[in-house]
């Protein structure tokens, strides 16, 4: 859109960011599995204000180790919101040793790596390249605070003003996050519900996704 040889600079273009494994946990928390099947595309949109528009959706996770059935649901369901149109990034576990300091006993445990750097380097990045005028970003992870000041520096230097909402998953909250943020609201339990996916999906290549029978 113009007026002469000036372009108009559209205001209403949103990117929503998500933090797969802080949702994933919120929604367990929830006590039901059957909102993981979640729709990330649907539920985007259910955000957006009049004159707003949804330009990218995307989710930030690592793939599950060592669990085959885990494993499997998590491909599904990834794969599912790609043929929504969401851009799925994995960063990965790294595997730990932790020691009970009261027994001596040892066991081994997976450490998320990666993704919430690479979450952080999206929404600067969509930011800096001047690709969206608001950011949504679905978690309580305080650590995000450090991308949120980031994005509000590179704002400074080139004179706009990025809107910043975090939208909290349920049995979620960061005081952090709430007051570096403009704006922020609860993901309340009635919008996941509606925002569910159909128990079988019709890819945009053919291909088909079921719900795995044990989010029923």
């Amino acid at each position: 859109m113009a007026v002469g040889d000036k372009p108009i600079p559209e205001l209403g273009r949103v990117g929503v960011y998500i933090d797969g494994f802080n949702l994933y946990y919120g929604l367990r928390a929830a006590g039901r599995r059957s909102l993981l099947w979640l729709d990330l595309w649907s539920l985007a949109t259910g955000f957006l204000k009049p004159g707003q528009r949804l330009v990218s959706v995307r989710y930030f996770s690592a793939a599950i180790r060592d669990d085959p059935p885990a494993s499997a649901r998590q491909e599904a369901y990834l794969a599912t919101l790609e043929s929504r149109g969401v851009e799925v990034t994995l960063g990965r576990f790294q595997k730990q040793i932790i020691r009970c300091r009261e027994c001596g006993a040892r066991r081994r445990t997976f450490a998320e790596k990666q993704s919430d750097v690479a979450l952080a380097a999206a929404m600067a990045g969509d930011v800096a390249t001047g690709s969206v005028d608001v950011v949504i970003l679905v978690s309580a992870d305080s650590d995000l605070c450090a991308a949120i000041h980031a994005i509000k520096r590179l704002d400074a230097g080139h004179g706009r003003k990025t809107k910043i909402v975090s939208v909290f998953p349920p049995h979620r909250r960061s005081d952090h996050l709430r007051q570096c943020s403009d704006a922020w609201f609860p993901l309340g339990a009635a919008v996941i519900r509606r925002s569910q996916l159909p128990d079988v999906v019709h890819g945009r290549d053919g291909a088909v996704y079921h719900r795995p029978p044990h989010w029923n």
